[in-house]
């Protein structure tokens, strides 16, 4: 069996600085890479977001797939984030200039979860268990 060392969500910005500040505003944490090319941020232990640049990856891509910029605003995919008072999160998100997509509320799978886009349409969730985590722990 393969052990992950560490794992890295990278998403495709039209503009990295706009996108570091957003981010950095909305997680309220500083990035620990910002270089030409690419953000990180450490969300957890071996945990990365990053941001690269559209065109930057549209060069490694080359002509194998759409240039990124293409697919603006058009969802595919989510960060589900579990937080503790995601209202807080949620509230950070739109003076930063997210999108609402759906309020916080409880949902079916025992989280309450509230979604917005980020500058670019990424659709972001930030969660809260419903559930105590002993709970939680001894379904599993």
């Amino acid at each position: 069996m393969t052990t992950m060392k560490e794992i890295e969500f990278i998403l495709y910005v039209g503009d990295q600085e706009k996108s570091k500040n957003f981010y950095q505003h909305v997680l309220g944490i500083t990035p620990h890479l910002h270089v030409p090319g690419m953000t990180e941020f450490e969300l957890a232990v071996g945990v990365k977001l990053g941001l690269m640049p559209e065109n930057g990856i549209a060069r490694i891509l080359s002509d194998h797939v759409p240039h990124p910029r293409l697919g603006n605003g058009i969802p595919r995919c989510e960060l589900y984030l579990k937080v503790e008072n995601a209202e807080t999160y949620l509230e950070r998100g739109f003076r930063a200039g997210a999108k609402k997509i759906s309020a916080l509320q409880s949902r079916d799978w025992g989280d309450q979860v509230g979604y917005i886009a980020d500058l670019d349409g990424h659709i972001i969730a930030f969660a809260e268990s419903e559930r105590p985590t002993d709970e939680i722990e001894s379904k599993e």
